[in-house]
């Protein structure tokens, strides 16, 4: 699974993903708590890269954010083509992260 973690300079306790099936879970879970489609993920180390990740049963689409959420690109992947994503090479790292869920309203 994932567990919570303190990134330097950041206020935020972000969790820590464990394995490559805890992503769908994380989209689905944020889906269903917001309302709202995808989740952000953060590669941790220097730059923080963010992405926000949406979880579709035949491909995955995944954007890439700056510093205030803004979408910066778009690419839709297959699941065969994720693994090769450079947020499944962080993963292998332990160095993927994602912000907790607050429900809405």
């Amino acid at each position: 699974m994932y567990t919570a973690t303190h990134l330097a300079g950041r206020a935020t306790a972000l969790l820590t993903v464990q394995a490559p099936e805890d992503i769908e879970f994380l989209i689905k879970e944020c889906e269903v708590l917001t309302g709202l489609a995808g989740r952000t993920f953060v590669i941790g180390g220097a730059d923080r890269l963010a992405y926000r990740v949406y979880w579709h049963p035949i491909a995955l689409k995944v954007e890439r954010l700056d510093v205030a959420s803004q979408v910066l690109s778009t690419r839709h992947l297959l699941p065969i083509e994720f693994l090769r994503h450079s947020l499944m090479e962080a993963l292998a790292v332990g160095q993927l992260f994602t912000p907790p869920v607050r429900r809405l309203g």
